[in-house]
């Protein structure tokens, strides 16, 4: 998984301007089991909306709760087109709502079309104040100046009240040192501890995941997310984990009924409970529990169709919990609600050829589906280049796939890139490259990566080895400081908020 996984909300809430509507179904307490609803401000108040909604009654109201739903069930174009509704008139809420689905898509372009939006809200929204914040942390490429926006932008969302602000700040401080010198990550953290703040707790755990002393430190992520439970429901996913390392059966099969009661009472998310699946389906957290992972899953696709995708997952990867056929209908559910990782998924059955037989073009035609949502689609289709699966080589096309894998986070396309580079397979070869992706790719920690470096290093003069060692300073500032534990981190929440 990349870092951006995040920017959804269900603590919001559609208080219109200029007075309540209490009649048309509208609260002005915060309901915990809605996505997307957002709050008024009051000192922005924008009559010319209000008159609008005067003068249409209630009609659109219900569209708000339509659009909340829509989400609640992944359907994104239902809600988007409900919020444009709103958005169209001004309204900044409804701004950051499409912005939100944006930024959920993965899509560049559309990436960067929230930035803007989020922009445009930040002068009147602290809650799109702490999104564009939120959003510059994990920005690819960004600019120190932009680290420093984003932390003017966080604490001053924090101070306006909004939530979830403390995460991406921790995670500022840990990927960036380097903007921040004056911040001991640590330092602030345990301040932050000892001052009681909402999620210090949590970006205590994120420190020890970016800092790779997570199992070093179990019997506090637990005492932590225990204490955190009721209100952070991420912290089913910390303590599954921690069970799972701790090979603690009994008090995962507890966790696991608090919170499927937890999910039948409508406070955990059908993705909550998906995400601890995985946990239990991922063996290198420990034993294996594939079969409740699959019973937890059957309930919640009809209604999060993204489960479809990890059932069929769950088959790939213990084909003794079903066959091909069973497989291939989830993966049809998937692809019917557009869920990237069913294409993806796909696509990597026809690459490999385990379960149906190899076919680069149809496993190319489906990795192209999940480009830009996926970070695996850019890999394999680099793969499929580089290695001449279509009949030929294909270098450029290769390297521009697998470029962006890398820069995602994909640490096998730095080897697939050294490879590329040193071999000069359908390409010329390009030793000072080769030299800076199989310095990149070390940090696989695998015998091939590790000899296929030592090997490139060894090959070099030392006025070439110079300005490689100037190229992989140059590429890792491309990248930033984002490390891989960073990455497979599962997003820590507030109240189900994602968190970069």
């Amino acid at each position: 998984m990349t870092i951006i996984s995040l920017l959804r909300t269900p603590r919001s809430l559609w208080e219109l301007a200029c007075q309540r509507w209490d009649h048309c179904g509208v609260s002005d307490k915060p309901r915990q089991a809605n996505r997307w609803q957002a709050s008024s401000y009051r000192g922005h108040v924008v009559c010319s909306l209000a008159l609008a909604v005067s003068l249409a009654g209630c009609a659109g109201l219900p569209d708000q709760r339509l659009a909340n739903e829509a989400l609640k069930r992944g359907d994104t174009a239902t809600a988007a087109a409900n919020y444009q509704q709103l958005a169209d008139l001004g309204y900044s809420e409804a701004q950051v709502g499409l912005a939100d689905i944006q930024v959920d898509s993965r899509d560049p372009a559309q990436m960067k079309q929230a930035e803007a939006t989020y922009r445009a809200a930040a002068s009147v929204s602290p809650r799109a104040q702490a999104r564009l914040g939120r959003l510059l942390v994990a920005k690819p490429g960004a600019t120190e100046a932009e680290h420093l926006e984003a932390e003017g932008l966080l604490k001053k969302a924090s101070a306006a009240g909004e939530g979830n602000t403390l995460i991406p700040l921790a995670m500022l401080y840990l990927q960036y040192p380097h903007s921040f010198p004056n911040v001991d990550a640590q330092k602030q953290i345990s301040q932050w501890r000892a001052e009681g703040k909402p999620q210090a707790g949590l970006a205590q755990v994120l420190l020890y995941r970016t800092q790779g002393t997570y199992d070093q430190h179990l019997d506090d992520v637990e005492k932590i997310c225990k204490a955190a439970l009721n209100s952070t429901d991420i912290c089913y996913v910390e303590l599954a984990t921690v069970y799972q390392k701790k090979a603690q059966p009994e008090q995962q099969a507890e966790l696991i009924k608090q919170m499927q009661a937890a999910h039948s009472r409508g406070t955990v998310s059908a993705q909550r409970v998906d995400s601890v699946a995985r946990v239990l389906a991922d063996s290198t957290l420990g034993k294996t529990d594939e079969k409740t992972a699959q019973s937890l899953l059957e309930p919640i696709a009809p209604g999060y169709p993204a489960s479809w995708v990890t059932l069929a997952q769950l088959i790939y990867d213990f084909p003794e919990l079903g066959d091909v056929d069973q497989m291939m209908k989830y993966l049809d559910n998937g692809r019917a609600a557009d869920q990237p990782r069913a294409e993806l998924l796909l696509g990597k059955l026809y690459y490999e050829g385990k379960l149906v037989p190899a076919d680069a073009k149809v496993a190319e035609e489906h990795f192209q589906k999940a480009v830009g949502r996926e970070v695996a689609a850019d890999y394999y289709l680099g793969q499929i280049y580089r290695r001449g699966y279509l009949g030929k080589v294909y270098p450029q096309k290769a390297l521009d796939h697998l470029l962006t894998a890398a820069r995602n986070g994909q640490n096998s396309a730095d080897f697939a890139i050294a490879q590329l580079f040193s071999q000069g397979k359908g390409t010329k070869p390009d030793p000072l490259n080769a030299y800076v992706f199989s310095q990149l790719a070390k940090a696989q920690n695998t015998p091939q990566a590790t000899e296929l470096a030592q090997t490139l290093e060894a090959q070099l003069p030392p006025a070439q080895l110079a300005e490689a060692q100037r190229l992989l300073k140059q590429e890792q500032s491309v990248r930033g400081a984002l490390s891989q534990n960073t990455l497979q981190l599962q997003a820590l929440q507030e109240d189900g908020e994602e968190s970069l």
